[in-house]
């Protein structure tokens, strides 16, 4: 009888350490890391992370207080990053590793938002977590991206196409 009784405590436990296990999301799991060139990890400097050195102090610091603005009035964390390199991965799989990796945005309600700008290899990306897709959905991030942020990165002024594209993103939000 003891024997039994220890079985079935046994299986009891194992199926209830299975369902736990299950029951955690999927976004929690993070990618371990997102190689650059130097084989270094990009680290995460604040709401603006320039790692390929396009804006001066002053553009960076008045896009941090705008990004911090924004993020005491709606909630949604949002940062900017620039990097030298892509180091030959996708742009769409590199900013979903890096927000993912960094937790941009509260994981309850999944509302990171993610400018990223690769200037070496004219590629820029814009990531929305899940939890804003209804206010900016993939068309929303292609206009801005198109009418925004590429004339002003034609003209040779990216910070005033990141600048813009922030704005216009920015503006989508009450």
């Amino acid at each position: 009888m003891k024997k039994a009784l220890a079985i079935a405590i046994g299986v009891i436990m194992a199926c209830a350490v299975g369902y736990a296990i299950w029951q955690l999301p999927i976004s929690d799991v993070r990618p371990a890391t997102v190689a650059l060139p130097t084989s270094e990890t990009l680290v995460l400097a604040g709401r603006v992370t320039d790692a390929a050195s396009i804006l001066s102090e002053a553009e960076e610091v008045a896009l941090t207080a705008r990004l911090a603005e924004f993020e005491a009035r709606t909630k949604h964390q949002f940062v900017v990053v620039t990097v030298p390199t892509l180091n030959g991965q996708d742009v769409a799989k590199y900013t979903l590793a890096l927000a993912n990796r960094w937790g941009i945005g509260r994981q309850v309600y999944k509302d990171g938002l993610v400018i990223l700008v690769a200037p070496n290899e004219r590629k820029v990306r814009i990531e929305v977590g899940l939890g804003l897709e209804r206010v900016l959905p993939d068309a929303v991030c292609a206009n801005v991206i198109d009418d925004e942020m590429l004339p002003k990165f034609r003209e040779g002024d990216i910070p005033a196409g990141i600048k813009s594209g922030a704005t216009a993103l920015m503006s989508r939000f009450p």
